[in-house]
């Protein structure tokens, strides 16, 4: 639902191609602010329906959106990243949600954040077991709860 204490509160407007832009160009941003390349034929997009605190799911449209993208940094360049988008990202009204240096498989480095303005959460870490495939660096988005302009919002 909602980001505010009103379950009916107006929810924020977006086409859903907007959100996606937005959203590769965000995870584009962090890259170049890094100094990693991204490997775009790994990105995913999904749409997911908005659940209440009750599993209510409104008919109206409502979404949120998850996106991701993958670079092939080596995991030797994990902490450096996550130390770079924790400092940088910070100055710019993120609020570091969660945070760890990268030491081994087990204990990859993770990064996560959400803008106090408009409760976007943007993530990095690492992914994948370093067995059968080599560990690379995630980039990802998600949105708060949205609705598309034009389309009536249904109160609970």
């Amino acid at each position: 639902m909602s980001q505010s204490d009103d379950r009916n509160a107006p929810l924020p407007r977006m086409e859903k191609d907007a959100a996606l832009k937005w959203a590769k160009d965000h995870t584009a941003y962090m890259a170049r602010l890094t100094d990693v390349e991204l490997t775009p034929s790994t990105a995913k997009v999904n749409f997911e329906a908005c659940v209440g605190e009750n599993d209510e799911v409104a008919e109206d449209g409502r979404y949120s959106l998850f996106y991701y993208v993958n670079s092939p940094a080596p995991v030797t360049e994990h902490t450096r990243v996550v130390r770079m988008l924790r400092r940088e990202l910070s100055r710019q009204g993120y609020e570091v949600t969660s945070y760890r240096e990268f030491k081994n498989a087990y204990t990859s480095a993770v990064f996560r954040a959400r803008n106090k303005k408009n409760s976007y959460v943007v993530t990095a870490d690492t992914v994948g077991s370093g067995k059968k495939e080599p560990q690379e660096l995630s980039f990802a988005v998600r949105t708060p709860c949205m609705l598309p302009p034009g389309v009536k919002q249904q109160q609970f």
